[in-house]
């Protein structure tokens, strides 16, 4: 896969930059970390320019995350309400309960967002709540770019600097990524049970 990302951005310079990463919000398995650092390379054997690579990286991921938050909006609190009602036994989920996380992230949203973006998978998955949980444009706005504009920066800058030594930075990226994914994982199984634990215990 790292050749035929170098292929587009070699062909495509910024644009291809641009939807490499558009496609990397939307479509998580193309890895930010293998685009961004040999961006980053590229900048000492190109013409390509560092913020040139920055900045056209961050308008991707800017890009994409504005579609899944677009989602989100499809989405959003009224519809899953009816799906709730619908299934909400099979899906052993309460109306109180979808509430209870709309709250929450009307509550936290804005800082959800900004880490978000500095942690993979979750960088593009956490635009869907935002969106479902209708919050205001410009604060997602502000929040998702100051998030994407750290983690492109110094991964670009991370790909600069080692050159062509950059496998040793992607297989540790890689661990902290599979850490992360495990992590989820994990925190995942673990809140569900607790959820089933806390409605087996309330009746």
């Amino acid at each position: 896969m790292e050749q035929w990302i170098t292929s587009v951005m070699e062909n495509y310079g910024y644009f291809g930059i641009f939807l490499l990463i558009l496609l990397e919000n939307v479509f998580p398995p193309v890895p930010s970390e293998v685009v961004l650092t040999a961006g980053g390379f590229m900048t000492s054997t190109t013409s390509l320019t560092v913020w040139g690579v920055i900045l056209s990286a961050t308008a991707g991921s800017v890009a994409g995350a504005v579609m899944l938050y677009g989602l989100g909006l499809l989405l959003d609190v009224e519809r899953l309400e009816r799906i709730i009602e619908k299934h909400g036994n099979w899906l052993r989920l309460k109306k109180a309960d979808l509430h209870k996380a709309d709250r929450w992230f009307d509550r936290f949203g804005g800082f959800a967002v900004f880490i978000g973006r500095l942690i993979p998978l979750v960088r593009s998955l956490i635009s869907i709540p935002a969106g479902m949980s209708n919050m205001k444009f410009v604060l997602f706005l502000a929040f998702t770019t100051a998030g994407t504009l750290i983690w492109n920066t110094v991964l670009v800058y991370v790909g600069r600097a080692v050159g062509e030594n950059r496998e040793e930075i992607l297989q540790q990226l890689g661990v902290y990524s599979n850490s992360v994914y495990v992590l989820l994982t994990i925190g995942a199984i673990a809140g569900l049970w607790m959820y089933k634990k806390r409605r087996g215990g309330g009746r």
